[in-house]
This record gives structure tokens, C-alpha cells and sequence, in this order.
């Protein structure tokens, strides 16, 4: 079975069992879970279904998601099983049906299906801990299925007890494993830890949410979450050594042969390379063509470390970094009938992965100085410091890999334990940073800011003013915090995001990356390069084009606020928002789901408004005047009695201290993307705007022309087995018998049960070959409330003096028709099916009168 067969019968088994196909989420999840950056697993989109926020569309689903894990990054290339992005099969059910059928659904299509010998496959099942009893019946279920005791093992916690994160849906779990024979290692089932026991399959009894403090308690219904590496089951079934050498992942390691001149299996060094970039090139491709783009926190850093492996890797099969982009025109070809977006954003996905790459470039020359001089530093040692491989990997985005390879060919060794404590020191401080606000240490700005005036904020009229830096501390690594005396840059708060932007001054630059707002005071977090000291005057510029976009989207919000309230009623209430250059995300107080109809007429409304063009206006005011006007606020923030109030048209005023457009259209379409629960009585909408509200409209329309093109395939093909199905039901034989001798020919007349025309000629030619030579032959149908007739005469039965288009003029009108045609073949069709017997005894009458 091929990759895209192994997740086509999957996905339809399930529709069989009554599943509901639901399409693949995005990498990057739409609500806003804290404790991932990308979705890791099938089930997660799913997870307020689960945990009965949000009804789910059907109560049974099945789908093949994209999912993408970082854990074992640096490992994949290094071995034949790691991978970041993958495909994960699964069937869930929401309250539904739970262990038995899951295990019987589970057992059929991996014997059905996908063929396993079910002497083949083991089970292990939980077997207990405190506060869960072991799983006892799914051990007994599986026994019923007829997998003999001696092959179900029990396992603990930390193999069949299953968990998307540290908090959230859980519950035991039963995995299925596949024997692949004693050429893999000893007997003894999965507990051996060989790989001769294969795991293909994980079906998780879905029972308990985790508390942070990690207490159990119980859902509010009993589900089921499965997951089937597609991959991995593409190995087995392809009998491969690795997924790299599967029809998914060839393709990819054929275009690194080629484009390198090199061949995979020749050296272990250049297999680890191909590896990678097949690995990395489906892993940057997905990820940009679901908006992922390369920066410096969260997701963004995530994609770039992905495509600066993947240029590192392929400088040693020694291609140019732009020659990467290669990869992703490999990728779009090979899985864009699965997922339409990658051909949608194809283009989009090419800049993305080019411009990365050419910037790496750069950095890599830089850096490949500086590891020259690491490596002459260290030959007295024998070992590169860790700091020095973390000095590499963080200032010029050295993957340690390329360091310890470095190592290896001039005979040192890396303090890779040192490098790893730098590393946890790093990420401590992150976790750390994001605690105090988004990357600044609040305490350290602070004291910052009392060095100094407090800045001017002048960005809601200038995006770009000549100022001075007012102080400055610098935190290493090429980071600073720093102030200025005036200031065009947003600092987060009411939901809008930061600013981004930069800073110049003749003896250097800076790249704005953050802001924290102190009150009426702000401090810059930058990344400096030369030399910005205090004093210096300077050019500080946002970046307008994702201010602009940021201004769109704080502008929609409140356009949706309005539309809400006139839809659902002035009980809403905004609880919360976020407002950054790439969507909107708005929070507000409702009881019970948003019916669909009343979702499509918020999003109208709001495009109304948006055509309209209304002027927007922020005027200071007392807080009292604002009152006056009906200005709303946010949910539970505290106002002073001076207030900005941003007014669109005449249909919403707000108070607000955000950037807005000059006017309502500006804010370009607006797009509801999603809509849920986020707790008791509040919901979230997510929604784009703008230039991004055309590129999802266009993704979906993608995805929806793909959808109908398959749908349609299938439809043809069902079309073509149901002729074929009919065309059986005919005994050609038998019919054929009714032939009579006349003078040279055998004619036949008879009616038959066809569905149409080409049916009917199809069964003539069928009927004329089993009569055999002279065959003179008229077979007429009913379909569709209609008459049809045919006369297929072959070149004996002409020569005998017989023609089909005479026969069919005498037999035609007899059914209201009319027809004609060749001697050898004639067809008619007629309004009155009722006389078809009379219309084939008239044939007959025709057929046997002797030729004059």
C-alpha cells in the first residue's frame, strides 16, 4: 500500500463505522493553548470536545492530522524512526462508544485492512497506579477479539497511560505492536524494549482532565482518542528499513541525490544529510504554508532552526542554501492532493524558505570565521568549550551539529554537557521573561526606566521620528534594554501587541523586539549591533506594514464587538482580546454556542461596516462625556477619569488606548476563522482581515475545489462499478440463445435491463459476439422513464441482405420514436417505454421476413 492508500483506507473504514471525516487542523492551533506551540497530536484540536466546552460536529470523527514535535530534533538524520513533522491517523468518539468497539475498530482494520497477521500482533494494556485500577477489561476485550492471553502484556504510567501535555485530557491506553520476527531480536513481546515489537497504534481510553497539581478528575463523558503514525505504518507495509525509504520520503531523497550528485546509501555521513533535508524539507514546507514564519521566539524560532539545519546539512552534500527551495516544490507535489494549501501557498512558502536561507547564508560565512578560530583556541585542550558551542548556536545560529561535525574532522570534542547547562540556563530565562512580560525582565526595566525621563509616545501620529537614547543596559548576547526620549513604538497592553521596528544611529543599529509598558513610561527591548550609547541621537521606525495590519485588526475588533451585541444581545461583553499584525482574537461573555446562521450574520455585518468606509476617530475625553456617548470598555478593566475613545461612524464608540485605521475600510474583509468555549458563559472568536482574510478565503477555496475534484472521482468511479454491476446482471448466454436462423443470419431481437445508452450498446456488442458469425442483433430497454432501442448487425448478417438502420425505422415509431443510423449499427430513442414488448415483436416480425 502507498502512503497516500494506507490514509485513504483508513479514513474510509471509518466513514463505514460511521465516523465523520473531519479535514486536518493547522500546525499552529488557533485556540490559544499555553502549553504547546504547534499541535503535537491528533486529538488536541479536539480537546474542547473532550473536555465538553464545544459540542463536536458528530459525536464519532476520524481524521489524518499534521503534527510537528521538537523533542528529538537534533536526533533526526541520526536515526531511521525520528521525525518532527508527521501525519497522525486517528478515529475519536465523543461520548459514544468507548473500549469495546475502539478495540474491535482497532483490531479489524489492522487485520482488514492493512493485512497484519493477527499472529503477529501483541497488545500491551495499563496496569495500574494509585488512584486508576489496572485495565482489566480491555485486557478481556482483546482476549474476546482472539488475542491468546500470553500475547497482551501489562505496562505502567509512563507506556499506557497517556497524556497530550502536562495538564489536560488523559486516561489509559492500549497499544498494538506488530512481531516482526526473530531477525529483530529475542521473543518476549513489547517489554523487551527490541525492535522486533513494533508499535503501530495507540488507542486511548480518553476517562480524566489532569489538574496542574496533577490530580485526576473525571470527564463529563467517556471518549475515545487513537493515534497511528502514518509513517511508521508506511514502513511496515512497505517493508522498508526506515520511513526514509518509503514512497512519502523518497521523492525527497531523490531530489537531494540528484541536486548533490551524490547517492543515498553510499556513506553513513551523507545518508544523516539526505536524511535531514527530506525530513526538514516536508517539516519548513508545512509549517510556512500554515503561516509559520522564521523569527526569534515561540513557533517562528522553531521554523527557523528547521531550515538552518536543513542549509547546514545540505552545505555538506555541498548545495547552495537557495537550491533548498527545491524541497519545497517536492513537497507540494507529492502531498498537495492531501493538503490543497500547500499548493495554494506554494509560492508564499518558496519566499519564505529563500529568504531564510540566503540570510543564514550570510551568518554562516560570519560564524564559519568564528569557528575557525574556536577550533585553533581548542587544540590545546582537545575539546571546544561549551560556551563556545553556545556562543555559535546563539549568536550565528550554529546548529550544534555543524559544531560537533567541525570537531570531529580536526580530532576535538565538544563540552556538549556544557553547552546543554548554557541552553537550560537559557530557556529558564525565557520561562522566566515570559512570566514578568513577554521576553523583558520587568524588574531590570524598571530600574532602567527610573534613570531616565519618562519617553513620549508619539506613535499614534508617527511611525518614524528622530530621537535620543536615554539609557541603555546592555544583557549580553547582543541584547539590551534601552529608552528614548521619544518614542513612534506601541507597547503591549489592551490586548494589541508590540510593536516592531528598529532603531539607527551612526554608530549602529538595533531591532526593536519588544516593549513593556511602566505605566505611562515604556522600555525597549532590543538586539543591538555597533555601538547605540546614551546620548545618541538616533531614527527609531516602526514597521508600518505589520502596524498597518495591527491597526486593521484592532479596528475589526471593535467593529465585532458592535456586530455581536446587535446579533446576540447587549449582555456580551468584551472579556479579553488579542490584536497582533497576523489575526484578531476577541473574548466576550455569552451563555450557550453561537448557532451558525447567527455566526454568518455577525461576519456580515462587520463586512457591511467595512464597505461602508466610516471614518474612525480617538478623542480624549473626561470620563463622564465618554459615558454620555455610551462608550463600552473592557470587561472588569479599571478606567481613569480621563479617557480615549475611539469612535467608528456612528455605530460604536470604545474606550481604548490601541492604534486604529483612519477609516472602516481600511480594515479589508474580515474572515471568521473559528468560534468555542473558553469556560463558563465566554466564548472566542478568532477571525483575519485584510490581505490574510483573501489568503484563507483562497486556501479554503483550494480546499474545497479539492474536495469536489475527489468527491467527484469517487462519484465516477462508483458510477463505472455500478454499469459493470449491471451489465452482470444480464446472462448474455441466455439471451443469446433466443437467436434463430435466416437465410445467412442469426437475428435476435429481446429487451433487457439497462440503465442507458452506452449500456445498451455495450450489451449489444456482448450479445452479438456470443450469437457468433451473421449475427443480427436488437435489444431494447426501459430507463428513466424512457424507450431505448439498438440494432447491431455485423458484416455477415449485412451481407445476407439485413440493415439495422432499415430494422429501426420499422421498429422506432412503435415506441414514439424515431431513428436511423448504418447498416451495422442503429439506435433510437422513444417517449412510450409501455409499448416496448410490442416494439420487439415488431423487430422480430422485421428480422424474419425473407430478403427480396
Amino acid at each position: 500500500m502507498t502512503t497516500a492508500e494506507i490514509r485513504e483506507g483508513f479514513l474510509r473504514y471509518f466513514e463505514r463505522e460511521g465516523h465523520l471525516r473531519i479535514p486536518s487542523s493547522s500546525l499552529v492551533p488557533f485556540e490559544d493553548d499555553p502549553t504547546v506551540l504547534l499541535t503535537i497530536a491528533g486529538m488536541q484540536p479536539l480537546k474542547s470536545y473532550f473536555l465538553g466546552q464545544a459540542q463536536p460536529p458528530a459525536p464519532r470523527m476520524t481524521s489524518s492530522q499534521k503534527c510537528f514535535r521538537t523533542l528529538d530534533i537534533d536526533q533526526v538524520g541520526r536515526t531511521a524512526r525520528h521525525l518532527t513533522f508527521f501525519e497522525m491517523l486517528g478515529n475519536f468518539s465523543i461520548g459514544d462508544y468507548f473500549k469495546d468497539d475502539a478495540i474491535r475498530f482497532g483490531f479489524e482494520l489492522s487485520t482488514e485492512v492493512l493485512g497484519f497477521d493477527p499472529e503477529q500482533i501483541w497488545i500491551t494494556v495499563f496496569e495500574g497506579m494509585e488512584g486508576v485500577p489496572a485495565d482489566d477489561e480491555a485486557l478481556e476485550t482483546w482476549v474476546q477479539m482472539g488475542i491468546p492471553r500470553d500475547r497482551i502484556q501489562r505496562l505502567g504510567e509512563a507506556d499506557n497511560f497517556w497524556k497530550a501535555g502536562p495538564t489536560g485530557p488523559c486516561g489509559p491506553n492500549t497499544e498494538l505492536y506488530l512481531d516482526r520476527g526473530p531477525a529483530f531480536g529475542p521473543d518476549g513481546g513489547p517489554v523487551t524494549g527490541t525492535d522486533r515489537f513494533l508499535e503501530f497504534w495507540n488507542l486511548v481510553f480518553m476517562q480524566y482532565d489532569r489538574a496542574e497539581d496533577g490530580t485526576l478528575t473525571t470527564l463529563p463523558a467517556k471518549n475515545i482518542d487513537t493515534g497511528a503514525g502514518l509513517e511508521r505504518l508506511a514502513a511496515i507495509l512497505q517493508d522498508t528499513p526506515s520511513v526514509f525509504e518509503t514512497d512519502g520520503f523518497r521523492p525527497l531523497v531523490a531530489w537531494a541525490e540528484q541536486a548533490s550528485g551524490r547517492a543515498y546509501g553510499s556513506d553513513p555521513r551523507v545518508d544523516r544529510a539526505m536524511r535531514v533535508l527530506a525530513d526538514h524539507g516536508r517539516a519548513m514546507t508545512f509549517l510556512a504554508a500554515d503561516g509559520v514564519r522564521p523569527g526569534n521566539e515561540g513557533r517562528d524560532y522553531i521554523i527557523r532552526r528547521i531550515i538552518r539545519r536543513a542549509v547546514s546539512e545540505g552545505s555538506y552534500l555541498g548545495l547552495e542554501p537557495t537550491r533548498l527551495t527545491g524541497l519545497v516544490d517536492v513537497v507540494a507535489e507529492g502531498y498537495g492532493d492531501a493538503y490543497p494549501e500547500l499548493i495554494a501557498e506554494r509560492s508564499a512558502v518558496i519566499d519564505t524558505v529563500g529568504a531564510e536561507a540566503e540570510q543564514f547564508a550570510r551568518t554562516l560565512e560570519q560564524g564559519t570565521r568564528l569557528l575557525e578560530d574556536v577550533l585553533d583556541r581548542s587544540r590545546s585542550t582537545g575539546v571546544i568549550s561549551g560556551d563556545d558551542a553556545f556562543r555559535l548556536h546563539d549568536t550565528y545560529g550554529f546548529p550544534l551539529d555543524l559544531t560537533r561535525d567541525a570537531a570531529d574532522e580536526h580530532g576535538l570534542a565538544v563540552d556538549e554537557d556544557g553547552f546543554e547547562r548554557l541552553m537550560g540556563d537559557q530557556r529558564d530565562r525565557a520561562r522566566a521573561a515570559g512570566r514578568k512580560g513577554r521576553g523583558v525582565d520587568r524588574q531590570a526595566a524598571e530600574a532602567l526606566a527610573a534613570r531616565s525621563p519618562v519617553t513620549a509616545f508619539v506613535g499614534y501620529d508617527d511611525l518614524e521620528v528622530v530621537t535620543t537614547v536615554t539609557a541603555i543596559s546592555h544583557l549580553g548576547d547582543g541584547e539590551a534594554l534601552a529608552k528614548i526620549a521619544t518614542s513612534p513604538f506601541y507597547a503591549e497592553g489592551g490586548g494589541q501587541v508590540s510593536d516592531h521596528g528598529w532603531i539607527t544611529g551612526n554608530g549602529g543599529t538595533a531591532e526593536v523586539l519588544d516593549v513593556l509598558r511602566l505605566g505611562d513610561d515604556q522600555v525597549l527591548r532590543v538586539a543591538v549591533d555597533g555601538d547605540l550609547p546614551e546620548g545618541a541621537e538616533v531614527t527609531a521606525r516602526v514597521d508600518a506594514a505589520a502596524r498597518h495590519a495591527t491597526q486593521a485588526n484592532h479596528t475589526g475588533t471593535h467593529v465585532l464587538n458592535w456586530a455581536l451585541r446587535g446579533v446576540l444581545g447587549d449582555g456580551v461583553r468584551q472579556a479579553g482580546s488579542y490584536v497582533g499584525p497576523d489575526k484578531l482574537r476577541f473574548d466576550f461573555t455569552h451563555r450557550g454556542r453561537i448557532e451558525p446562521d447567527d455566526l454568518a450574520e455577525i461576519e456580515r455585518r462587520v463586512n457591511v461596516q467595512v464597505a461602508e468606509d466610516s471614518p474612525v476617530v480617538a478623542t480624549v475625553m473626561p470620563r463622564g462625556e465618554a459615558d454620555a456617548l455610551g462608550a463600552i470598555g473592557l470587561f472588569e478593566e479599571k478606567y481613569g477619569e480621563v479617557v480615549r475613545v475611539v469612535r467608528a461612524g456612528e455605530f460604536s464608540a470604545e474606550l481604548c488606548g490601541g492604534c486604529h485605521v483612519s477609516r472602516t475600510g481600511e480594515i479589508g474583509p474580515m474572515v471568521i476563522v473559528s468560534e468555542g468555549s473558553t469556560g463558563a458563559a465566554t466564548r472566542r472568536i478568532e477571525a483575519v482581515t485584510g490581505l490574510a482574510a483573501v489568503e484563507h478565503l483562497r486556501a479554503r477555496e483550494a480546499a474545497l475545489e479539492a474536495e469536489v475534484a475527489q468527491r467527484d472521482e469517487r462519484i465516477r468511479a462508483l458510477e463505472a462499478d455500478l454499469k459493470r454491476a449491471r451489465a452482470g446482471r444480464v446472462d448474455v448466454a441466455a439471451v443469446a440463445a433466443q437467436a434463430e436462423d435466416r437465410d445467412g443470419a442469426r437475428v435476435l431481437a429481446a429487451e433487457v435491463d439497462a440503465a442507458e445508452m452506452d449500456e445498451l450498446l455495450q450489451l449489444t456488442d456482448r450479445v452479438k459476439q456470443a450469437v457468433g458469425p451473421g449475427a443480427a442483433v436488437v435489444l431494447g430497454a426501459v430507463a428513466d422513464g424512457k424507450a431505448l432501442l439498438v440494432a447491431n448487425f455485423d458484416d455477415a448478417a449485412q451481407a445476407a441482405g439485413l440493415s439495422a438502420a432499415d430494422v429501426m425505422r420499422e421498429v422506432a415509431p412503435v415506441v414514439g420514436g424515431g431513428g436511423g443510423g448504418k447498416p451495422g449499427m442503429a439506435r433510437a430513442g422513444g417517449k412510450d417505454p409501455a409499448k416496448m414488448a410490442e416494439a420487439i415483436e415488431r423487430a422480430w416480425g422485421v428480422l424474419r421476413e425473407p430478403t427480396t
